[in-house]
């Protein structure tokens, strides 16, 4: 079975990555990475209390009991290592701080050397970049990171789908991701001609 890693930094909308996460049972083998600015922005947008048990939390909310999630400051962890064969990296969302830092080859955390291993072994690693507008440094480190192979896909929504409401929106774009992995599911309705 392949082995998947999905990182969910510090950007707005971690709900796409948990999202994610829970799309992914039952198809691979999946890791996770949450970072502690993830955790922060999730837990203001969802108006958490801080004595919240997190990750319980998370697991009961998005069914996420398949998931072997890892400490983003232990960089000894085993998707620190190519040997491992992560086949696909997400980043989803990826914050403009964790896209600087890969661009820059900075791996000063599990989810940034994760980001650096798939791009030495050539493995996919898809970036879903949140951000709006992006400045003209961040399209330079998109660009950049494009031309090494990486596949950059923001979480935007399209009209074709028909998506009647936002958890409708939501399983579009996790479902695109889904798509750019090759990873087989019914979330939302495909263009369909005429």
């Amino acid at each position: 079975m392949r082995k998947i890693l999905v990182g969910i930094s510090g950007a707005s909308s971690c709900e796409l990555g948990f999202l994610l996460l829970k799309n992914l049972k039952e198809k691979a083998d999946v890791f996770a990475i949450i970072t502690q600015n993830a955790h922060i922005s999730f837990s203001k947008e969802n108006s958490l209390f801080e004595n919240i048990d997190f990750m319980q939390y998370i697991k009961d909310k998005f069914e996420l009991y398949h998931v072997n999630f890892l400490d983003n400051e232990d960089i000894s962890q085993n998707v620190a290592s190519g040997s491992f064969g992560i086949d696909t990296t997400f980043i989803t969302p990826c914050s403009i701080n964790t896209l600087a830092k890969i661009a820059c080859g900075i791996g000063d955390t599990l989810l940034t050397r994760a980001a650096g291993v798939a791009l030495k072994e050539r493995k996919r690693l898809i970036l879903g970049v949140r951000e709006m507008p992006y400045s003209t440094l961040n399209l330079e480190q998109m660009t950049k990171l494009s031309n090494y192979g990486v596949v950059i896909a923001p979480p935007i929504i399209a009209s074709y789908a028909k998506a009647q409401n936002l958890e409708e929106l939501k399983e579009f774009i996790v479902g695109k991701w889904l798509d750019v992995a090759n990873i087989e599911h019914n979330l939302y309705q495909r263009w369909q001609n005429g």
